[in-house]
């Protein structure tokens, strides 16, 4: 893990073993702008790399996911208004895969896990201003989670994690690689 990466709203308790980062989440911690709720929070904790260009990002994510909204997973940020989370969110009484894209206004797009969400990978891929982000159940197979436009060459890229109903989730993440393009077809799964 490279060591340029730094905190958006760095929590209480963290900590980086050499390429693992341990952190339990702060209270009241979330990303979200506007839709449906009308509130603005971007208060969530996120560790990134300052990126331009093409890139692929991966990391496994393991977590005990319990409370409403309980999230944790991969942040794209290139500022407060613009920006990509993705990864398992605890919602409906159980942990939910999705990815929020906030333009201006964040959207929401959620569905049930097929595997362990106490343990589970994510893959964000930039080439151009197209984003690929992809989950895996087994650090191996990699569906299609989202395909998306994000015309911000400029950005941050890292984990995050948030708890808006609460404090004290543990997150560890690991296998964490900052890597040029994977140059993969879109529907190749490996």
């Amino acid at each position: 893990m490279p060591d340029e990466f730094y905190w958006i709203n760095e929590p209480q308790q963290w900590r980086k073993a050499r390429d693992k980062v341990d952190v339990v989440t702060d209270g009241h911690t979330d990303f979200w702008r506007k839709t449906w709720y009308g509130f603005e929070r971007f208060s969530g904790h996120g560790f990134v790399h300052d990126v331009t260009g093409d890139f692929t990002f991966q990391v496994r994510i393991q977590a005990r996911f319990s409370e409403l909204y309980d999230q944790a997973g991969i942040l794209l940020v290139a500022d407060a208004q613009n920006w990509l989370k993705a990864g398992i969110e605890f919602n409906d009484g159980a942990p939910a895969i999705g990815s929020v894209l906030t333009q201006g206004h964040s959207d929401w797009a959620t569905g049930i896990f097929p595997g362990d969400a106490a343990d589970f990978w994510l893959r964000l891929s930039r080439k151009g201003d197209a984003l690929r982000l992809q989950y895996s159940t087994d650090g191996c197979r990699w569906p299609l989670l989202r395909l998306c436009h994000f015309p911000h060459p400029r950005c941050a890229v890292g984990m995050m994690c948030c708890t808006p109903e609460r404090s004290g989730l543990e997150v560890s993440f690991s296998e964490i690689a900052l890597t040029p393009l994977l140059e993969k077809d879109l529907h190749d799964l490996s």
